[in-house]
């Protein structure tokens, strides 16, 4: 195999090689764990890998190949899986010190599962902050997953551990999540394309009720826009079990990425009305427009999406849904060890009452309404992804915005959270200390596969293809 990672070698390049016998999935499995026990002190993306037993599912995949059968449209892709969700004969620690001796689960979400009969093999689980609550990558069990542009930087959260994990090249295709972020803020941070479906494309389910409520969508991170709509195409689709998943749309997901087109017509909303943002990044994303103005693409500036941070109304509801799962935890040996901020959390939640649940619900319609207005005009709303460059180790959970510490570095991402929205991220340009800054995309309702053919045109224009420090040259 000529190739010492996958950071040159796309999930579809994999997958294409392993069904025209170039390559076995064995082969392709024993690389991804070879760029793991290398690069994974380094960068700690991976929390558990499970190497036999990954083996054993290569030699599937390679004994259906022999056979004449199909293996799928994903054969032999080596993934992770975040772990706040369930993969098979893995304990689900969702980083947290009260999940910390978890038994292995016994099933596959459905996320998981699709990706199995789509040809994947599952290595193992990624990092993610304790039960998903902020947009940094540490916890208290498993420590600090590290930026491959920058090992002294966040990978960023909650899917750090997955972003990490691609952008260094162990996988090539990682499972995340999105409740406020999670999948666009990682890949923003790391320099990947990402994607947060519209709510219930991907099914949640299962024996769980959904931890974030009508918040989290969960989706399939990669590299690239083509890689994230290969794998779309092997999981979106509605589950009997999930009450809010959604009919597949007719349309290919990698069709749509396969022939992209610029938008005639764009927003551009620096602040969205509220949100102050580093010199540096507003400064990519400039640039980033301007090219894209230079090829006929329409600008529109709106400087005000929204009156107000609409923060509070996504924390009430998020801040329930920890009281729900925590706070009948209170006696648990461990419990001092959760994050302060995270107890926090959980203890305002148990004061919203469900007249606070419904405000919120009542401002979440009153968002959409807002943006329902502006797509009237413009194809697609472009923001900064982030307010600040990925956050220093010394910084915490705390972005920096012009040389300013500032809790609240993800103002761009939570809004299309509360109003369910298709939205990306594209990688805009680096920073003067070389760290990645991401490019927000949000479409209209359910018009996903607008989204996913406008991101992947803004890749192709933008041409970025500098790579990270732990990467090394070409």
């Amino acid at each position: 195999m000529a190739t010492d990672s996958f950071y040159d070698v796309a999930a579809g390049e994999v997958a294409r090689r392993v069904r025209e016998g170039d390559w076995t999935a064995r082969e392709a499995t024993e690389l991804a764990l070879s760029v793991i026990r290398e690069r994974n002190g380094a960068v700690n993306a991976f929390v558990a890998v499970d190497e036999e037993r990954a083996i054993e599912q290569a030699a599937a995949v390679d004994a259906m190949i022999s056979a004449g059968s199909d293996p799928g449209p994903l054969a032999g892709v080596p993934i992770g899986v975040k772990d706040l969700e369930d993969a098979a004969g893995f304990p689900t620690t969702y980083g947290s010190p009260l999940e910390a001796d978890a038994t292995p689960s016994m099933r596959d979400s459905h996320l998981v599962e699709r990706l199995r009969r789509a040809g994947c093999v599952v290595v193992g689980k990624t990092n993610t902050p304790e039960y998903g609550w902020t947009a940094c990558t540490t916890n208290a069990v498993f420590g600090f997953t590290r930026n491959p542009w920058n090992l002294e930087h966040s990978a960023g959260g909650s899917s750090g551990g997955s972003a990490a994990a691609i952008a260094s090249g162990m996988v090539p295709l990682a499972t995340g999540s999105d409740g406020g972020g999670s999948i666009r803020i990682p890949s923003a941070l790391c320099g990947l394309s990402g994607f947060k479906p519209s709510f219930g494309r991907v099914p949640a389910g299962g024996p769980r009720p959904p931890g974030w409520l009508h918040f989290s969508s969960k989706g399939p991170m990669a590299r690239s826009m083509h890689d994230v709509a290969l794998a779309l195409d092997a999981v979106v689709g509605p589950e009997q079990d999930d009450l809010s998943s959604i009919p597949r749309p007719e349309a290919s997901w990698l069709d749509a990425v396969a022939t992209p087109g610029l938008p005639i017509r764009v927003a551009w909303s620096p602040t969205l009305g509220y949100a102050p943002v580093d010199d540096e990044v507003l400064g990519a994303c400039e640039r980033a427009l301007g090219v894209l103005e230079g090829l006929g693409v329409d600008v529109v500036e709106v400087p005000d999406v929204f009156q107000s941070d609409p923060v509070l109304a996504w924390l009430d509801v998020v801040a329930a849904c920890h009281a729900r799962d925590l706070g009948e935890r209170t006696d648990h040996p461990r419990y001092a060890e959760l994050h302060p901020q995270l107890r926090a959390i959980a203890e305002h939640g148990a004061t919203v009452s469900g007249v606070d649940i419904v405000r919120a619900y009542d401002e979440f319609h009153r968002l959409n309404l807002r943006l329902v207005e502006l797509f009237r005009d413009v194809r697609l709303l472009c923001t900064p992804t982030t307010a600040a460059p990925a956050p220093h180790e010394r910084d915490g959970v705390l972005g920096v915005v012009n040389g300013t510490q500032d809790v609240a570095w993800v103002r761009f991402t939570y809004p299309f959270n509360m109003t369910r929205n298709p939205a990306a991220t594209v990688c805009a340009g680096l920073t003067g200390a070389g760290l990645p800054v991401g490019l927000q995309l949000v479409g209209p309702q359910h018009a996903d596969l607008l989204v996913l053919r406008s991101a992947a045109a803004f890749e192709a224009a933008l041409g970025f293809s500098d790579r990270p420090a732990l990467v090394g040259p070409a």
